[in-house]
């Protein structure tokens, strides 16, 4: 286990001097796995992420996809109601979020959490 920010970093650059060099299944290679997975640990441990808001993971999602108000609209199966969910004046509901999910690939773990409605 890494445990301090010294050793994080002495991993990072050894990650670094191997990330060009590494072959699969050789000494180095598995050295080079271990290492990610110890970052990868260390970083979930002190630098956590949150999951983003549903609203704002659906806004960045369509303006990956170059999609309007009016195509979240058809996705979800009600025009009107898009609007009102992106101005955060009504919630998610589960069939739209099972919709949303196959449309766009966003997690359910990340549409089902809470948010603020505007009043």
């Amino acid at each position: 286990m890494i445990k301090t920010n010294q050793e994080y970093q002495e991993a990072l650059k050894e990650i670094e001097g191997l990330i060009n060099n590494v072959k699969p299944n050789t000494k180095e290679g598995d050295r080079y796995e271990l290492l990610c997975l110890l970052v990868e640990d260390y970083e979930d441990r002190h630098f956590p992420i949150d999951d983003p808001d549903p609203i704002d993971m659906i806004k960045f999602k369509m303006d990956q996809l170059n999609l309007k108000s009016k195509d979240l609209g058809e996705i979800i199966g009600y025009k009107q109601r898009a609007s009102e969910i992106l101005s955060r004046k009504r919630r998610l509901t589960l069939s739209m979020i099972r919709k949303i999910n196959d449309a766009l690939g966003i997690p359910v773990e990340v549409l089902i959490k809470d948010y603020e409605l505007t009043k």
